[in-house]
């Protein structure tokens, strides 16, 4: 953690919705003048694609067949780490980016699903931002975690994430059922081990619940809206936390535990906006003290 050097980092898996988050964050640091450092956590996979189905090829060869973008095999974690260290030291770092697609590409002259070269992190920032899905990993060897001010957790109740997955890569990649299927089977074990753990960690976590049937996520014919769902808001530390206030913003919601909001689906922007909006002042104004004016 730095008092000159904040770190904000959201975590979430694959078709969690961690991009959407990104947004309403993006709205905040343009309305507050804060200049953030955006970071994709899939600039940190360990290999492109077409590396990554080489080397899940050769998992699958010697009867690996867990192997997944969620686990330490195919990523870069001491590098998320390092980031973050350095980062909080210096407000400054080595980034790439993934470019996912023909738009995102055409830019650097290069081909989709590959990496631009790193580069240090300007030294004008005003904090970092991180968005991926190992925000908050631990492991044996790292603690990436431990070096941010902010951690987030966005966790769909797992049908519903199964749900926007196979919606998502049918309809924007092309795949089929049967192959998106077998990337969840692939995933689980790394997902159980790498991913849902973090969720400890995060200082509040936003889960989405839908309230109509999702008994079978994979005959789903459409993503369940976030006015078919509630929204779960969990604090790791309610201490400080103005719930009469909250409660009184985002209507129609109650609190189910000490620690935990429950509100309509349709209001996670405005919640978000309403619990972060003072977090990130408050890491200004620290920062600001740190650096002597």
């Amino acid at each position: 953690m730095s008092r000159k050097y904040p770190i904000i980092s959201v975590t979430g898996s694959s078709g969690a919705g961690t991009t959407s988050v990104m947004r309403t964050f993006a709205q905040i640091f343009r309305r507050e003048g804060v200049n953030p450092a955006f970071v994709e956590g899939d600039s940190f996979h360990r290999f492109d694609r077409v590396e990554m189905k080489a080397a899940m090829a050769e998992a699958h060869a010697r009867g690996d067949y867990a192997f997944s973008h969620f686990g330490p095999e195919a990523n870069l974690f001491d590098q998320i780490e390092e980031l973050f260290r350095t980062y909080g030291e210096t407000g400054s770092g080595k980034v790439r980016k993934y470019l996912h697609d023909d738009l995102e590409a055409a830019p650097y002259g290069q081909q989709p699903g590959t990496f631009t070269p790193w580069e240090s992190v300007p030294l004008d920032t005003d904090l970092l931002f991180y968005e991926g899905l190992h925000g908050a990993v631990v492991t044996d060897e790292v603690d990436v975690g431990r070096y941010a001010d902010l951690r987030i957790g966005v966790v769909p109740v797992l049908n519903l994430e199964w749900i926007q997955k196979l919606q998502r890569d049918k309809a924007a990649r092309g795949y089929t059922a049967e192959a998106v299927t077998e990337t969840i089977l692939r995933r689980m074990p790394d997902y159980v081990h790498y991913i849902c753990p973090q969720f400890t960690h995060t200082d509040v976590n936003f889960q989405r619940v839908p309230v109509v049937d999702t008994s079978n996520p994979f005959i789903a014919r459409t993503i369940p809206t976030a006015d078919e769902s509630m929204l779960i808001i969990r604090f790791r530390d309610p201490h400080g936390i103005d719930f009469p206030y909250l409660l009184s913003m985002l209507h129609d919601s109650f609190m189910s535990r000490p620690n935990t909001i429950v509100c309509p689906g349709g209001k996670m922007d405005l919640a978000m906006q309403l619990i972060f909006t003072p977090m990130i002042l408050r890491l200004m104004d620290r920062r600001k003290q740190a650096l002597g004016g």
